[in-house]
């Protein structure tokens, strides 16, 4: 029996792994001929974009609700070893080693936060890069009551004001307030730190409205700093010349992002963020039966610009890299991928949204009408189907490219 390996349960993997099964069973190959199996630490996908977020429930979905309908096969375990030579992945679970042959992979491992050597960072900061991540910085904010009365207790800095930092800074002030008590509001104090010159510097059009709503929502903006050390009590940021020490229990990293060190074992030339090259049919170039996607693959998405790492590409690739995967084995048509728009939604919190049209982001929406479209899209238009019924669920793993998401429109087009 052949089979399609799928390293991977976020965005792309689940996708892939779906997609693939979705072809297999239009080819009419049967479950003696083909499996599809997938590897992933947990039960469960993440809907990792909303880590910012809470509470946390909803942005979990349980993988045998959406893989078991579909015929995939969980291996609930971490692939350490990717033998391309022999097509073989090497696995850990309950303590021992084992290895699964395959005869066509997917490597949609994902990526992880970046954490350089920064004095205090691994032992002190928190991140929302994971569920587990994200739990563990709520469980200590929950804390922060019975801490001593000192300017730290109620005062967070965010690190790093890249898409999700801004995300975080703006949820953290209503989720602070509603923890202390209503006599301590006025303590809280939540600060965005970043080397830019600018916060949001990189958004075009929207930069001065998140920067305008950011004031609104009271969290300051520290801009052309680094981060220098912290220690628990306090963080310093600097200039390259002077540095500034802020009194704070709560540090959140949210430093930058690089592909899962599993790309690093193909034997491939990885682009700058640690990606695995791979063409428009997302075959990792250079190696017989690979397939990549996601935040570990590098696509030049519309034949000019390279991907991001986002589940807004990271979704399509999967589809695309599961449903050709499963054609390359049995010898049908593959289907290149190609994405001829982008768009930019980034939560600003109680005060809205802001939402973004093309790769010089073109502001188009925002306040409450762009945070109608990031309800959406985070509630709705990311997630599998969730009614458990097959062909509901293959019919959205198709290698189909979605239209932009819908928003009322408040620019002068």
């Amino acid at each position: 029996m052949k089979r399609i390996l799928v390293i991977g349960a976020g965005f792309a993997g689940m996708w892939g792994a779906l997609s693939a099964a979705r072809k297999l069973d239009e080819l009419h190959r049967g479950a003696d001929e083909a499996e599809v199996a997938i590897i992933n630490p947990a039960p469960f996908h993440s809907v990792r974009v909303r880590n910012y977020e809470q509470p946390l429930d909803p942005t979990l979905v349980q993988l045998d609700t959406v893989l078991g309908p579909a015929g995939v096969r969980l291996i609930q375990a971490k692939a350490t070893d990717i033998d391309s030579a022999n097509r073989r992945v090497t696995i850990e679970r309950d303590g021992a080693s084992e290895s699964l042959d395959y005869d066509r992979l997917i490597l949609a491992a994902g990526s992880v936060l970046v954490r350089p050597p920064i004095p205090g960072l691994d032992r002190f900061s928190f991140d929302v890069d994971t569920y587990a991540g994200a739990c563990k910085l709520q469980a200590h904010l929950l804390t922060l009551p019975a801490l001593p009365d000192t300017p730290a207790r109620y005062t967070a800095v965010v690190v790093g004001a890249g898409l999700t930092g801004i995300e975080l800074a703006a949820e953290l002030p209503s989720r602070l307030r509603e923890i202390v008590a209503e006599g301590d509001r006025s303590k809280v104090r939540v600060v965005l730190a970043d080397r830019s010159a600018k916060i949001a510097q990189s958004m075009g059009g929207a930069q001065p409205v998140i920067e305008g709503a950011l004031q609104a929502l009271d969290v300051e903006a520290r801009t052309g700093v680094s981060l220098e050390s912290l220690d628990g009590r306090s963080v310093t940021l600097t200039d390259g010349t002077t540095s500034e020490r802020i009194e704070a229990s709560t540090v959140v990293w949210c430093g930058g992002m690089h592909a899962n060190a599993l790309a690093g074992q193909l034997p491939v030339t990885l682009d700058p963020l640690g990606r695995v090259p791979v063409d428009a049919f997302l075959r990792v170039e250079g190696v017989p039966g690979v397939f990549a996607a996601g935040d570990c693959a590098r696509i030049l998405i519309d034949g000019a610009r390279p991907s991001v790492m986002s589940c807004q590409h990271g979704r399509p690739m999967g589809r695309y890299a599961g449903n050709n995967a499963a054609c390359d084995l049995f010898g049908a048509e593959m289907l290149p991928l190609s994405i001829d728009w982008y768009t930019t939604i980034c939560d600003l919190g109680p005060w809205g949204a802001v939402y973004t049209e093309g790769w010089d982001r073109k502001l188009v929406s925002e306040g409450e009408t762009a945070k109608a479209t990031k309800r959406t899209i985070n509630g709705e238009r990311i997630y599998p189907p969730r009614n458990g019924t097959r062909e509901d669920i293959f019919r959205a793993a198709a290698p189909v490219v979605q239209t932009p998401p819908p928003t009322r429109r408040t620019d002068k087009r």
